[in-house]
């Protein structure tokens, strides 16, 4: 009877582990996530779409109602209307991926194998932040500037359009006489001027209005970890409670109201008149939703790390 001897055969070692994960891998992992789905892609065309068409929309139906009443000329704000769309619609909007940007892991599943790969829970939670900020920032950069120069090609013609290039005068004042059916004619008297720090500052000012709005819903939803019910509570913070705001007495509702996250886009986009007297002036007020968002991102940091998946 033959015998068959296998010869021993030796399974090559791994070879050892060097370093550690850290957050550039992190980072990497985390915007190959963000940029696989396609709600990403739908969310940030749908703020760039929306921003964008709506402010066409506002700044030609307010540039050809000049035409029929030419008093509204005087003191207006072609800085404010041509990102009014994006600053009211686009919050509302990017809050929706940042919720999904954190809870939508908590629904799947996900998490548990994010944190395998990677249980530094610290350096997740920090690169889903960095990332997602970052492709935020850019979009809506993109969306101001090009969501102003829009608007100011609408407004031209009429002698009210800003620019970032030289210092504008615009007519303060209007006496309005209107004879018969036909259109009014005005007088105009004092002048507004506006200069390009002050657009630029507006613009800028928006685009991280509406970063910092992301963060918080980001925030909200480490912390609560269920996408509708962020979404609700970013804009109850956002929508409802300044609402709610307006029925306290002057006294309480002018002291509160600064000290709200919303109340940034009173000011920062003013170029004009300097928005609300009541409030802080466009950095310090948009510092104040920057503190929401660091509150909130801090909380759900902890609650991130302390928690079980």
């Amino acid at each position: 009877m033959a015998t068959t001897i296998t010869p021993n055969v030796r399974l090559s070692a791994l070879p050892p582990a060097v370093g550690r994960a850290g957050l550039r891998g992190a980072m990497a992992s985390e915007f190959t996530k963000l940029r696989s789905v396609r709600s990403t892609y739908w969310t940030l065309g749908a703020l760039f779409i929306v921003s964008v068409g709506l402010g066409v929309a506002i700044t030609a139906g307010t540039a050809a109602n000049m035409v029929n009443n030419p008093g509204n000329k005087a003191g207006f704000d072609a800085t404010q209307a041509s990102l009014g769309a994006f600053f009211e619609i686009g919050q509302l909007i990017i809050a929706v991926l940042g919720a999904m940007v954190i809870t939508s892991e908590y629904s799947t599943g996900m998490i548990r194998t994010s944190l395998t790969a990677q249980p530094r829970r610290g350096v997740i939670y920090a690169a889903k932040a960095i990332v997602f900020t970052a492709v935020t920032l850019v979009i809506s950069l993109i969306t101001a500037f090009v969501a102003f120069f829009i608007g100011q090609s609408f407004y031209s013609s009429k002698g009210v359009s800003a620019s970032l290039f030289h210092t504008v005068t615009i007519p303060a004042n209007a006496n309005v006489t209107c004879n018969g059916p036909g259109p009014c004619t005005a007088t105009f008297s004092g002048t507004d001027v506006i200069s390009p720090s002050t657009v630029l500052t507006a613009i800028i000012g928006t685009a991280l209005f509406v970063t910092i709005v992301a963060l918080i819903a980001y925030g909200v939803g480490s912390i609560i970890r269920h996408t509708a019910g962020t979404i609700a509570i970013v804009i109850a913070l956002l929508f409802i409670i300044p609402v709610l705001e307006q029925t306290l007495p002057d006294t309480w509702r002018w002291d509160i109201m600064r000290f709200l996250p919303d109340a940034a886009t009173r000011v920062i986009t003013a170029t004009v008149d300097g928005g609300n007297p009541h409030l802080w002036s466009a950095w310090p007020q948009l510092g104040v939703t920057a503190l929401w968002a660091v509150v909130l991102v801090g909380i759900g940091a902890y609650l991130f790390r302390k928690r079980d998946a």
